[in-house]
């Protein structure tokens, strides 16, 4: 299967998870807005989500995925699902003293997470009490992550890319529940929240096991043993443990300072998961895509074919990300009043979220850049060059958070990390380039300006449209004028991208066939 393809199958899943993901927000922006239970669930939930960046869609599968398939291209069937068993019990004996470590000093985690909540001390007992709760959801999607290295290795992306959507179902009905039960803004919402994100963990881990089950791969649990290749993987997990999970850590980081303004918790974690939905479409699907496909070109020897994945998943990447980023920096205002105010978010939060909105975005094609580079290093089992580029990010992104906070508050954190991680980016791609793993190649370098001309053309055209429709954004026009309003603008941006793109010689009959064939055997 092409890499457009698969990554497009992987970015199917994800937009329905993430459409079902803005119901989500849209119902708990409604029901707790951005007050003391929002902040403590923010927090509880981005404390589970932390870890599991790093033991699993991070160093873990980082390390894993090119072992796994080395074994499976050179060994075998059985030999690669002896070692996907040996680091399915190592991870599982690590987790469980994690965990239990957690749930027994959750309020030291609490304390370093959001240490500005310590002033408030019923928001710090509840911001406790939802942690212990949401934690062993680290358990059961590190696990997640292991079986979607797994299936995804075995060109088998559709389950895994789909059982994000089961966290979103589960969240939903158990806000649906709140909603008809009178809890808006109730400490009691954000207890059945926090359930519901360990109980859609659980059924995640079910429904990607059973996959892999069908897939032939029966992961069965042994005893968690120290060998070689347990050392092997954890050589290679411990930088990757820095460099995959960087893009959490600095929304930690952003966490923690933000901790010290009342609302901008809630703030930020609206505005990510604004950016997160073509972060999630175009950056992780081609993550996803992109490392099993360069691991199996590199066993195979085929440089050219190394060189070609990774130039057509710059292109893709930066032909969709780019106008992405461009539109919501033109238009952040309406896309966050359209979406999250309503009952308990009111004018305020919109104008404070969508401040921090603009400046994530203006990050987006580097978190995307991120996820295009990292993988040509995790495929030749080098960790250690994107750990100290990302040690070197979250550096910058600490210093310029604490400066900028003292002078615009919570933008201050959201600009702070979108500068960290285009300086990362700018790292990955020089390193890469120094080392003769990656050159452009004659068709991305005509076809990259041409996207950030047609972008910003389509932005002007639309940053002008926004202003002159503002009064038609106005609260006393109903909700679905503006909803309308705010599709025709998404709708009508898009139109004049592509239409200039094609015009450009951007977008072609070829590149569209390319992306649906199968690629011919060699």
């Amino acid at each position: 299967m092409s890499l457009m393809r698969s990554a497009m199958t992987v970015g199917g899943m994800t937009l329905l998870s993430r459409v079902l993901g803005f119901v989500r927000d849209v119902l708990m922006a409604a029901l707790l807005g951005a007050g003391a239970v929002a902040e403590a669930f923010v927090v509880a939930f981005r404390l589970p989500n932390l870890f599991r960046r790093f033991f699993g869609e991070g160093a873990f599968n980082s390390a894993f995925v090119p072992l796994f398939a080395k074994r499976l291209e050179g060994e075998g069937r059985r030999a690669a699902l002896r070692f996907a068993e040996e680091a399915f019990a190592g991870l599982l004996f690590v987790l469980l003293l994690l965990t239990i470590a957690a749930e027994l000093f959750m309020p030291a985690f609490v304390w370093v997470m959001a240490p500005g909540f310590s002033g408030d001390a019923e928001k710090f007992r509840l911001t406790v009490l939802l942690s212990r709760i949401t934690f062993p959801y680290l358990l059961c999607m590190s696990l997640v992550a292991l079986l979607s290295g797994v299936l995804n290795s075995l060109h088998r992306f559709a389950l895994a890319a789909f059982a994000p959507v089961l966290l979103n179902i589960v969240f939903i009905v158990v806000l649906v529940y709140g909603w008809f039960a009178g809890l808006s803004g109730q400490p009691e919402l954000g207890v059945l929240i926090s359930a519901g994100v360990t109980l859609a963990g659980f059924l995640q881990l079910a429904l990607l096991w059973w996959a892999a089950h069908r897939a032939g791969f029966t992961v069965r649990l042994r005893r968690a043993r120290w060998t070689a290749d347990m050392k092997r993987l954890v050589v290679l997990g411990v930088p990757g443990l820095i460099a995959g999970g960087i893009t959490q850590l600095n929304l930690v980081i952003s966490t923690i300072i933000a901790s010290w303004q009342k609302g901008a918790p809630a703030w930020l974690y609206y505005a990510d998961r604004i950016y997160q939905l073509p972060l999630g479409l175009v950056g992780v699907a081609i993550g996803v895509v992109l490392l099993p496909e360069v691991s199996r070109k590199l066993r195979a020897g085929d440089h050219a074919g190394v060189q070609g994945s990774q130039n057509r998943a710059l292109e893709f990447a930066m032909f969709l990300t780019v106008p992405a980023a461009v539109a919501l920096m033109a238009m952040p205002a309406p896309v966050v009043q359209v979406l999250f105010e309503r009952g308990a978010f009111h004018a305020g939060d919109t104008r404070a979220t969508a401040a921090a909105l603009a400046a994530f975005a203006a990050g987006l094609p580097a978190f995307v850049l991120i996820k295009v580079f990292s993988p040509a290093f995790f495929a030749r089992e080098d960790t250690k060059t994107p750990m100290i580029h990302a040690a070197v990010s979250v550096g910058l992104n600490i210093t310029l958070a604490i400066a900028l906070f003292f002078w615009i508050r919570h933008v201050g954190i959201a600009l702070a990390t979108t500068v960290a991680s285009w300086v990362n980016a700018a790292l990955l791609g020089r390193a890469l380039h120094a080392r003769g793993y990656w050159r452009v190649d004659a068709q991305a370098g005509r076809n990259l300006p041409r996207i950030l001309l047609a972008a910003l053309l389509m932005g002007l055209a639309l940053l002008a449209a926004s202003y002159g429709l503002r009064g038609w954004f106005a609260p006393d026009v109903s909700f679905a004028w503006r909803a309308l309003l705010l599709a025709l603008l998404i709708v009508g941006g898009a139109a004049l991208y592509l239409g200039l793109s094609w015009r450009m010689g951007v977008l072609t009959k070829d590149m569209l066939r390319q992306a649906l064939r199968r690629e011919r055997a060699a």
